[in-house]
């Protein structure tokens, strides 16, 4: 009787190493199949799958050519070990999940290579979403992130929708909080005060003899603090006309540029003007010296975050430092210590602010 098609099937399915029984290829010999399992760097290495665990988890205790000899295969192969499985025996996943708004920036990305560094040197990696501004992918991005089990969370600012603090209180994980400062975070949190570096900032430009002001500044919400802030101190000191300009988030160059221009056609052509980012700053005084106004003795310029080039702009900019590669680190100290089950000294860690004058005020 000929074979059925199921049959026939059947066979290929052992001749090609599918759920049949499979004869055992000769150490050494690389298994063809689909995706690589641990049983083929087991085949391929000529050792039990047992020993390959071994080597991947504990390889102290294999001997030193055997260890070799698996990651020979390891490499062959290109097999990826399945944590997911690990974690469910273990419930930890060694990953950290951190959302940022943007990584355009340097302000962020040095941050979160800090952050990156010292959860690597732990054994942990890291899975990173970006929220946009304003934070309105936050929530979904939430959901994807904590439905794949991080064993904690870094989070930008301290303002959450309330399905975003139920989800997360829920989640029973190490937070932290970063980037701005609260009687009440979450779990932990790492910043600094948004509304001390406006008010500084008025009041340090004040001091150095300027009665006009500006503020060019992006529409997040924490710039938005320090405008307010920057604003109401500036009442305080008898300074009631205050021009602005809005712009979106992330900010760059040519926005600095825009702003100016557009205050100088609303009269503003001398005074002080504070920028909400470095990069705005950059733009102000390009478009400055591109109208020929002297900096700072037409237009003086305040930035915020120090970025690597603040210094050598021409002239260098005055701007607020904030030590974001401090954020990242403190951040990473704090996550990995609750995941050690250590008692942490401080739920708040203010990393403060300075400023930094230079040339453009």
């Amino acid at each position: 009787m000929p074979p059925t098609q199921s049959s026939r099937t059947s066979r290929q399915r052992v001749k090609d190493g599918g759920t049949s029984a499979k004869s055992p290829s000769p150490r050494g010999a690389r298994p063809s199949r689909g995706t690589v399992t641990l049983s083929d760097v087991a085949e391929l290495a000529g050792v039990s799958s047992m020993t390959v665990s071994r080597v991947l988890n504990r390889p102290e205790t294999v001997a030193p050519e055997t260890v070799e000899t698996v990651r020979k295969a390891i490499a062959r192969t290109g097999y990826v070990p399945n944590l997911l499985a690990g974690a469910l025996a273990t419930t930890r996943t060694k990953l950290v999940a951190a959302i940022v708004p943007t990584i355009s920036g340097s302000i962020f990305a040095a941050c979160i290579q800090s952050l990156t560094d010292r959860l690597e040197v732990a054994g942990y990696q890291m899975l990173l979403g970006l929220s946009g501004y304003p934070a309105a992918r936050e929530e979904g991005l939430l959901n994807a992130i904590l439905s794949r089990r991080p064993d904690a969370l870094f989070l930008t600012g301290t303002t959450h929708s309330a399905q975003s603090r139920r989800r997360l209180r829920g989640a029973k994980i190490p937070i932290v909080e970063t980037w701005d400062l609260s009687a009440k975070p979450i779990d932990m949190a790492v910043g600094f005060s948004h509304q001390r570096v406006g008010r500084d900032a008025a009041q340090f430009l004040f001091k150095k003899g300027y009665r006009r002001f500006a503020a060019i500044g992006a529409e997040d919400e924490r710039a938005k603090i320090r405008w307010k802030s920057y604003l109401a101190a500036l009442t305080e000191l008898g300074v009631d006309d205050v021009a602005s300009i809005t712009t979106p988030a992330p900010t760059n160059l040519w926005m600095g540029r825009d702003g100016l221009s557009k205050l100088i056609a609303d009269g503003f052509t001398h005074g002080a003007v504070f920028c909400s980012s470095d990069a705005l700053a950059h733009g102000v005084l390009v478009e400055a010296q591109a109208r020929g106004l002297s900096v700072p003795g037409d237009i003086a310029v305040i930035g915020f975050g120090d970025l690597d080039f603040a210094a050598f702009t021409v002239p260098a900019l005055t701007t607020v430092r904030i030590d974001r590669f401090a954020v990242g680190r403190l951040a990473a100290e704090a996550i990995l210590s609750r995941l050690a089950g250590e008692p942490v000294a401080e739920k708040v860690i203010d990393v403060g602010f300075q400023i930094i004058e230079r040339e453009s005020t």
